[in-house]
């Protein structure tokens, strides 16, 4: 069974930054991996994602300031959120899509931007 966990959430004042990691059990870790963001009242959408080889797409509105990463050996997906602003403000799930189809989340870390 697939198991992610996420860690790296917290407060922080805009402009500042903070790096989510997320770190998946119980695969192989073929699939790719990508982050999403759900704000309170509001769906929840893909922020940036990556293949298992490396190729990354960003969302336009974190375009230049976030940054996905992936260390295939240890089986963990990273998040570094730069120039942080209000707007980023929410729960950040990471998803695991296996090779099999089927995907996997996490249970989320909440990220807050606030003055």
């Amino acid at each position: 069974q697939v198991h992610l966990v996420e860690s790296g959430g917290g407060s922080v004042q805009p402009g500042g930054s903070l790096r989510l990691s997320c770190v998946a059990s119980g695969t192989i870790f073929f699939g790719a991996m990508a982050w999403y963001r759900q704000a309170p009242g509001k769906q929840r959408d893909v922020v940036a994602r990556i293949t298992k080889g490396g190729d990354t797409y960003y969302t336009d509105s974190v375009k230049a300031r976030f940054i996905i990463s992936r260390d295939n050996a240890k089986k963990s997906v990273y998040l570094q959120m730069n120039t942080l602003k209000p707007e980023d403000t929410a729960v950040y799930f990471c998803k695991y899509s296996a090779v099999s189809g089927n995907d996997y989340w996490g249970q989320g870390t909440q990220v807050t931007v606030s003055s």
